[in-house]
This record gives structure tokens, C-alpha cells and sequence, in this order.
């Protein structure tokens, strides 16, 4: 589906600052008569694309091999080529070749709950990783001065409940750190309810997480469903009680247990102008088929 409402800049910001999965797809050569010329570019997601090369079938291929890309769920770059006849159905009679550059996303969708000094700290750390955060904390005061900071993947939420834990997305990474113990105990009941959570995190110490332990498991929580949570997180810094030590402890944790993503460079990307040119019929009137 077509959405007029952004152009493919706009629409591109949007889609990188908030982890979701999209495609670039640009065109780099063009020759003979075309609907449009190079650096012509349009994003696609998996819903909508934005802004056009043109229309027609051609458009549409490329629609369709960039979602195709987008099912993967790998970083990856593949080059289109068209002659705008039998494979596109169209007669326009040119030639033009499509680079295709995925963004699957991001890496890992993490939920933090508590904007206090470890909470800054590790926004911090992680802002510059192409992970998606959540940021939750129940204190007006400390969300808007989190707000004034913040990364470009970081999303300061306005409200806040234990609620907050139902609407997560599912396979969000969890952290829990907020300034009030029972409130601490509130979100963990309220995301130990959940069954499609990739790992729940809770900082402090064993005393404070045996209590927890204890009166969850009185309110019908079993043991395996307890063993989901990790209490104290940063367990590499244990004994060194500033923010940042802790911060970066708890990031480390993280990342081991981020999914790899390598970048999948497929072969025959140089050279693109070149080739399509040499190959290509002399220049006609442009030919449009918006």
C-alpha cells in the first residue's frame, strides 16, 4: 500500500529512529527511456512504501523482492536490473538497474523501566547500537528530564502503568530499575505473566530478590517461571556500586545476548553505470508511467 503522507526522506528518519524493518531502493543507472531517473529513491516496508520510481510492474518487482528481503531478516544489498519490456511488462523500451539496501530492524527491542542515574547511564551506552528502546519511568519529573536526552532509537513513553508491561512488544529484553522496591515487584509480577518476553532483568541484590522470590511464588508464580529472572543484573561488577560500572555490566549482558546480524554484500555491485549502458539502446523521449 501507498503512502502519500511522507516522502521516502522523511519516511526513511522515521523508520531509523524507530528500529522498524525497511528497505531503501534507489536507482543508480538508468538509460533509454524510463519513468524516472537516477537517484531516484522509495522505501518499503512490509505495509506501505513511500514515494514512487514510477509505477507500473517494474515498481511493483521491486516492491515485491525488497519485501522478500525484509522476510529474511538479515541486513543484505542486492542490485535489480530491468529492461523495461518482457520482465516488466512494460514498453517503455529503456533500461535501468535498482540498488536494494535492507535495514531489518532493530537488533533487540529493549524495555527499561526507571530513568534514574544506572537507567541514564545505560541509555547512554546503548543509544549508539541499532537497538530499539522503550524508556518507562512513573515520576513526571524524570521523564522530561530524560526527554531532553535521549537517543535517536530511544523512545521516552508518557505513560506509565503496570499496563505498560502488557503492551510490550513481544521478544523485548526487560529491565527493571526504578526508584520504588514495590514497584519493582509490580512489574516483575506483571511481566513474569507474560510467556513471550526474551529475558527480564532486575537490579539488586540476592536479599532483595529472594524476598520478591518469596511472595511471588505465594501468589501461584512456580519455580521455573521464577528462574526467567535475573537478579542482580551486572553480576560482572558486583561490589562496584557506580552507575556507570553497573550500567556497563548490565550493556555487556545485553549484548551477548544481542543476535548477530553480518551484512550480506552480494556479488556484481560494481561497475553498475557502466555495464547497464553498454548494454543499453541509445537514448529516447523520457517515457513516464506514474
Amino acid at each position: 500500500m501507498s503512502d502519500a503522507t511522507l516522502g521516502w526522506s522523511d519516511a526513511l528518519a522515521q523508520l531509523q529512529r524507530d528500529g522498524e524493518p525497511h528497505v531503501l531502493v534507489s536507482l543508480v543507472a538508468c538509460a533509454g527511456s524510463t519513468p524516472r531517473e537516477p537517484g531516484a529513491k522509495m522505501v518499503v516496508t512490509l505495509e506501505h512504501h513511500y514515494d514512487t520510481l514510477g509505477g507500473g510492474r517494474f515498481e511493483q518487482q521491486l516492491i515485491e523482492s525488497a519485501r522478500a528481503l525484509l522476510a529474511r531478516g538479515q541486513p543484505d544489498i542486492r542490485l535489480e536490473r530491468f529492461a523495461l519490456g518482457a520482465r516488466a511488462q512494460q514498453c517503455c523500451g529503456g533500461h535501468l538497474a535498482a540498488l536494494l539496501e535492507c535495514y531489518p530492524g532493530a537488533e533487540m527491542r529493549l524495555a527499561l523501566f526507571g530513568a534514574g542515574h544506572v537507567g541514564i547511564a545505560l541509555e547512554r551506552l546503548v543509544r549508539e547500537l541499532p537497538w530499539r528502546l522503550d524508556w518507562f519511568d512513573s515520576r513526571l519529573e524524570a521523564r522530561e528530564a530524560a526527554r531532553l536526552d535521549h537517543g535517536p532509537r530511544t523512545r521516552m513513553h508518557e505513560r506509565f502503568d503496570t499496563e505498560a508491561a502488557a503492551r510490550l512488544a513481544p521478544g523485548s529484553h526487560c529491565l527493571v530499575m526504578t526508584h520504588d522496591h514495590l514497584e519493582d515487584e509490580r512489574l516483575i509480577e506483571a511481566l513474569l505473566a507474560r510467556d513471550d518476553l526474551a529475558s527480564i532483568g532486575l537490579i539488586g541484590s540476592k536479599t532483595k530478590w529472594s524476598r520478591f522470590r518469596h511472595r511471588l511464588a505465594a501468589r501461584g508464580f512456580d519455580d521455573a517461571r521464577l528462574e526467567r529472572v535475573r537478579c542482580p543484573i551486572g553480576a560482572a561488577c558486583a561490589g562496584r556500586k557506580r552507575p556507570a560500572e553497573i550500567a556497563l555490566a548490565v550493556a555487556a549482558e545485553l549484548l551477548a545476548m544481542a543476535p548477530s546480524r553480518p551484512m550480506r554484500t552480494r556479488r556484481g555491485l560494481d561497475g553498475i553505470s557502466l555495464e547497464l549502458l553498454e548494454t543499453s539502446p541509445p537514448p529516447t523521449d523520457q517515457d513516464t508511467d506514474r
